[in-house]
């Protein structure tokens, strides 16, 4: 057994004592390893509160996505009711360009308006709007030209002349483009 010197045995006095200089060693020695504990703690707490920091905003971003994405459909869910909607909402304007001669015939033209009004006011209540043509200039965007006829004297070129099917929009999306015929 290695027996323990102390102060009193070695008789010395003096602090540069090889038996001081190693107490005083493995103090250092403690608080060395002491501080890089602190600094590899301190590193991991950085560490968590930026993984942590990029949780919220992503979380930030999810909610923001989801509210956009609620929005979103919000706002076009009469989308396919709408589309579903338009070829009988043309069959009741060729039905009304029919010519009558009897009163049966007048009171059935009647009926038929006031279906054709009653769809068209539920179909503005969902934002659904008919898209302007006649004497506009041709949009590609809105419109879709299927025929092309020589501009009148002092008539502008490209400016729609007839419509031959009108076109919808629900809010900024084009459900369907207004068919013309274009002067050019």
């Amino acid at each position: 057994m290695k027996e323990e010197v102390s102060e009193e045995k070695c008789g010395c006095q003096s602090e540069n004592c090889c038996q001081h200089n190693q107490d005083d060693h493995v103090s250092n020695n403690d608080e060395s390893v002491e501080i890089n504990q602190v600094a590899e703690l301190t590193e991991q707490l950085q560490e968590m509160e930026d993984k942590f920091l990029r949780a919220q905003a992503e979380m930030a971003n999810m909610r923001n996505r989801n509210r956009k994405e609620r929005e979103e459909a919000a706002k076009y869910r009469a989308q396919d009711l709408a589309k579903d909607l338009l070829p009988a909402l043309d069959n009741l304007d060729r039905a009304l360009a029919i010519e009558v001669t009897d009163d049966h015939g007048e009171s059935m033209k009647k009926g038929i308006e006031m279906v054709r009004e009653s769809i068209l006011h539920a179909l503005k209540e969902a934002n659904v709007e008919e898209i302007e043509a006649m004497g506009h200039p041709f949009d590609p965007n809105l419109h879709q030209a299927v025929q092309t006829v020589p501009a009148e004297d002092g008539q502008d070129s490209d400016v729609i002349v007839q419509v031959l099917q009108k076109g919808y929009k629900l809010n900024d999306r084009i459900l369907r483009p207004t068919m013309v015929v274009v002067s050019q």
